[in-house]
């Protein structure tokens, strides 16, 4: 056991070997030259606030990084049996919140001042962020996910892969984007290096906007790319557009001044408007997510079919969705604790990787599938032969009840909060 050990440290990992094939791509540095500028500008964005205001400054960096902590864990167990490499998922992110952010705060602005002249300034303050943000900033962040499959075309193998690298794209134009509102809404506030504008910005975009805002937009765009980089013929394109013409309407939508009284309502209207907005771009998400999942477990799965020893009839069922490995997990916690659940998780993780092996016919498929039997060994031993769970009757519905109910009171209390501390 301890030599299997000591060769798997000294062999270079995927991840390593990927990113040494991405540094002798021409496109790889046109990704890093573009990056440094981005950085450079956002830096310079930043330091007049920065200068002026550091409490409050580093205050809405500090909590809009933790901020984004809960959607990269999310992001990345989308894809359970190909995790991304952690380089090109930084990529994707610095791409959104160096890239896009520096070309689109000055875009929007430019674009602003030329839908004032062209129509006339009360349509360009009204209807101008739903015109021009989606316009200008869904193109420049699908181009990072572009910029992803230039560099590591090996990397997107299933649609899956497009959202992920999207909802990276997203996520870092959405947080640093964040960020630059938290410290204008301080310099707005006129009370000085204070950090409660701060916080009234992060309720309002962070939770009453950040679950349907451009980490959702961009995921959707991105699953285009990686469909157009998979399929390319005419529907490849077709898909592309659509995708992309999808995360413009959901982001125009959002924007949009449409039903900004709240039903007439106060708060209670507001949130429930803001629910009606958000909602679809989230449903549609979800439910592609969810089939584009299906058939990439299913590919994945079918390599591990006629092999009870490496995965029995009913674990290949647990793995074919999150919730039923999450089930498994469950099960054997209930069972022999702690560690138990971890060894099934182990298990679980050792059986992905294998099928993926298997997939592509990589040589180290062998060392993963006596992996996978040392863990049935330990399992069984334990009295726990099955990584499974049976299903229940009803959970997934009062799951979504819950969630949904709980979604409300949390807005609710997030309004409170608002109040309470000026910002509306």
């Amino acid at each position: 056991m301890n030599s299997h050990r000591a060769a798997v440290t000294v062999r270079p990992g995927p991840a390593w070997e990927g990113a040494q094939q991405a540094v002798a791509v021409p496109a790889f540095w046109l990704l890093v030259a573009v990056s440094l500028v981005g950085g450079w500008q956002v830096l310079a964005m930043l330091h007049t606030g920065a200068a002026a205001y550091p409490v409050a400054t580093g205050f809405a960096v500090v909590l809009f990084a933790l901020y984004a902590v809960p959607f990269v864990l999310v992001a990345r167990s989308l894809d359970f049996f190909e995790r991304e490499p952690p380089h090109l998922l930084a990529a994707a992110f610095g791409w959104g919140g160096l890239v896009a952010t520096a070309t689109c705060v000055r875009a929007d602005e430019a674009a602003h001042d030329l839908l004032a002249k062209l129509v006339s300034p009360a349509f360009a303050t009204v209807w101008g962020p739903a015109v021009t943000g989606p316009t200008i900033e869904e193109p420049v962040k699908v181009l990072g996910v572009v910029a992803i499959g230039l560099v590591a075309r090996s990397q997107i193998n299933s649609v899956v892969d497009g959202f992920v690298y999207g909802a990276f794209v997203g996520l870092g134009f959405q947080v640093v984007e964040d960020v630059m509102y938290a410290v204008n809404g301080v310099a707005l506030a006129g009370r000085g290096d204070a950090v409660g504008p701060v916080a009234v910005v992060f309720l309002l975009r962070g939770f009453l906007g950040g679950l349907w805002s451009h980490t959702l937009f961009s995921a959707l765009a991105g699953s285009g790319v990686a469909y157009l980089v998979l399929h390319r013929d005419r529907w490849g394109l077709v898909r592309f557009a659509g995708s992309l013409l999808g995360a413009w309407g959901f982001h125009a939508l959002w924007n949009s001044p449409l039903l900004a009284d709240g039903f007439g309502h106060g708060t209670a209207g507001v949130l429930a408007a803001l629910l009606l907005k958000g909602t679809p771009a989230l449903l549609v998400i979800l439910l592609l997510v969810r089939s584009a999942g299906q058939r990439e477990a299913g590919y994945y799965l079918r390599q591990l079919v006629g092999e009870p020893e490496v995965a029995t009839v009913r674990e290949l069922s647990a793995l074919a969705t999150g919730r039923t490995r999450l089930a498994a997990r469950r099960l054997a916690y209930a069972r022999g604790g702690w560690k138990l659940a971890n060894r099934v998780k182990q298990l679980q993780r050792a059986q992905a990787r294998l099928a993926l092996d298997l997939s592509r016919d990589l040589p180290r498929a062998a060392e993963h599938r006596e992996e996978v039997r040392a863990l049935r060994r330990w399992l069984v031993a334990a009295g726990h032969p099955d990584a499974y769970a049976p299903d229940g009757p009803g959970t997934a519905g009062w799951g979504w009840v819950g969630g949904c109910l709980g979604a409300a009171v949390l807005a609710l209390l997030v309004a409170a909060a608002i109040r309470a501390l000026g910002g509306g």
